[in-house]
């Protein structure tokens, strides 16, 4: 195991989209990302 601390500079989120097409999904997830 590595001595030294991994240090991530983004926190790590996993979101899950759920609707239908063309219903903002691509705007909302380019606008969090």
């Amino acid at each position: 195991m590595a001595k030294e601390k991994f240090v991530r500079e983004k926190p790590h989120v996993n979101i899950g989209t759920i609707g239908h097409i063309d219903h903002g999904k691509t705007t909302l997830t380019a606008a969090i990302t």
